[in-house]
């Protein structure tokens, strides 16, 4: 089984390539969407959560307080804090996940995760596949798709590493400044050539 990890900023287009990675056979393990599915699963997990944030983080029926948790986080600078907690157990969860499908045949795995590269290339995937694209470019696709104002997401660049400093542990640049079409290309081209 091939291991690839696809990383980028928010907007870059990284979701729109896994898609696309999804229909030509690969299985693609989104992160951010993993996480919040074991902020609701993982008991142990769960636990931290309420230990460090307070019971308040998740609501009586056991679904997570979004908005206070990220205002916990986000608002009061303690976002590491959150991280320290649910990425050991996110990263635990996806190797457990990986060697599951590899037992029921996938061929191609794929991480898609902005983090993928925070502390380093990762020593478990055989390529990494970095998206890059104008920030300005980034700011309207994610407007367009959230429906959000413009500060929220120049927020969200903001507390996202510096992608172009990714580079170093990347073995594909991809430049997303062009057509969806072209975006799709690249990502049908790209899973041939490692496969």
């Amino acid at each position: 089984m091939i291991k690839i990890g696809v990383t980028g900023g928010i907007g870059s287009g990284k979701t729109t390539f896994c898609k696309k990675l999804e229909e030509l056979g690969a299985f693609v393990l989104y992160a951010d969407d993993f996480a919040k599915e074991l902020m609701v699963s993982d008991s142990e997990l769960i636990t931290s959560i309420k230990k460090t944030f307070g019971s308040e983080a998740y609501f009586g029926d056991g679904s997570l307080n979004r908005e206070y948790l990220a205002k916990e986080a986000f608002a009061k600078g303690r976002v590491e804090e959150l991280n320290a907690i649910v990425h050991p157990v996110l990263w635990k969860r996806t190797e457990e996940l990986a060697k599951e499908k590899e037992q029921e045949g996938v061929q191609v795995f794929v991480k898609e995760a902005a983090i993928l590269l925070n502390n380093g290339r990762p020593k478990d995937l055989d390529y990494v596949i970095l998206i890059l694209a104008d920030e300005q470019e980034r700011i309207q696709r994610s407007i367009k798709r959230d429906q959000t104002d413009p500060q929220k997401i120049k927020n969200r660049i903001k507390e996202q590493p510096d992608f172009n400093k990714k580079k170093k542990d990347s073995d594909i640049i991809l430049s997303n400044d062009g057509s969806l079409n072209d975006l799709e290309n690249e990502a049908e081209r790209i899973f041939h050539l490692l496969k």
